[in-house]
């Protein structure tokens, strides 16, 4: 699948329009200092801002820093060309995300292959004859296969999505299509079966939709009753897609964020840190960790969607040039 549905010429400059521009950057900076200050909180101790507002911690302030420089570095992106188109900017906004989300396919691609191999070695006991017992002890713990088998290939895979340029949908479909399969003819044909197998097809699925939501707001492929839409002028829809963005994307994406990392202990925080794991233990992948980090990276790409989506509302309800038109395949 390409980057973009369709070609055509995106202005790179335009008239200013810097509160809307204002509005969109501070939400992407705010998020990265969000996304840090949990990093600090859960990874290094530190207190968090609300225990900084309560005046409970002292050393909360690095908190509160981090915000104000991210509204400094919004500003300043936004003031530095005052003239950037909202187009333009909105194109910008849409690449980085295709690049976050076509790194995370290749993530779950080789993670999935990676520990589903370490899996069955586990499960048919060849890792001790084939690497030695204290090996064979590492590869049971699930810290040590996060932190030194899953964290490289994350690395890989975001190197791997700087060259290649599909983001994979069809591919992951095809590869859930074939794990299933291999479920059926082990199962049926060789009555063999392991808890690996339904944790790989799970885990693949998870990603499956939730990394292709973002894409699917891109296309306009989500659901959407439009009786009254379908009828609207550009403008008009510009104005409706530009209050909805706020109201109920951008709201949406920052209670799961707010909900899901909300302290140590927090739904995605707590099984991340732990590298928890299903109850199949050993003889299941060690993902389901992640598979709770996918919520929260769900919300953080369709907030940075949600940005872009914002930029290209803005601009059509200022009739601005350079507006894409959605191809008849995936309208709704």
């Amino acid at each position: 699948m390409a980057q973009d549905s369709t070609h055509r010429d995106i202005p790179r400059h335009g008239d200013p329009a810097i509160l809307a521009r204002l509005f969109g950057w501070s939400t992407l900076t705010v998020l990265a200092a969000f996304l840090i200050n949990n990093v600090l909180v859960v990874g290094f101790g530190f207190p968090g801002t609300q225990a900084f507002l309560r005046g409970s911690a002292p050393g909360g302030w690095v908190h509160v820093a981090l915000y104000a420089v991210a509204i400094a570095v919004a500003v300043a992106v936004v003031l530095r060309d005052r003239t950037t188109s909202l187009r333009w900017d909105a194109h910008r906004v849409h690449r980085f995300n295709v690049y976050l989300i076509r790194a995370l396919f290749w993530a779950v691609f080789l993670i999935g292959v990676a520990d589903a191999t370490i899996a069955f070695m586990r499960a048919e006991s060849l890792i001790e004859p084939l690497l030695g017992s204290e090996n064979a002890r590492l590869f049971s713990r699930p810290s040590w296969v996060g932190s030194y088998v899953h964290i490289p290939l994350i690395v890989i895979a975001f190197a791997i999505a700087t060259v290649t340029r599909t983001l994979g949908f069809f591919w992951l479909a095809f590869l859930i299509v074939v794990a299933e399969l291999l479920i059926v003819i082990s199962r049926f044909m060789f009555s063999y079966e392991q808890a690996l197998m339904g944790d790989l097809v799970r885990y693949w699925y998870a990603a499956l939709f939730l990394f292709s939501s973002a894409y699917t707001l891109f296309d306009e492929g989500h659901v959407r009753v439009d009786v009254l839409y379908a009828g609207f002028g550009r403008t008009t829809r510009g104005i409706v897609n530009g209050i909805g963005t706020i109201l109920l994307g951008m709201s949406t994406a920052w209670v799961i964020m707010a909900v899901g990392f909300g302290g140590k202990q927090s739904i995605i925080n707590a099984p991340v840190s732990n590298f928890e794991i299903s109850q199949a233990g050993p003889f299941g992948l060690y993902t389901k960790y992640q598979m709770a980090a996918f919520i929260g990276l769900f919300a953080i790409t369709m907030l940075i969607q949600f940005v872009s989506y914002f930029f290209d509302a803005v601009a059509d309800k200022r009739d601005e040039p350079g507006h894409r038109e959605i191809a008849q395949s995936s309208a709704h």
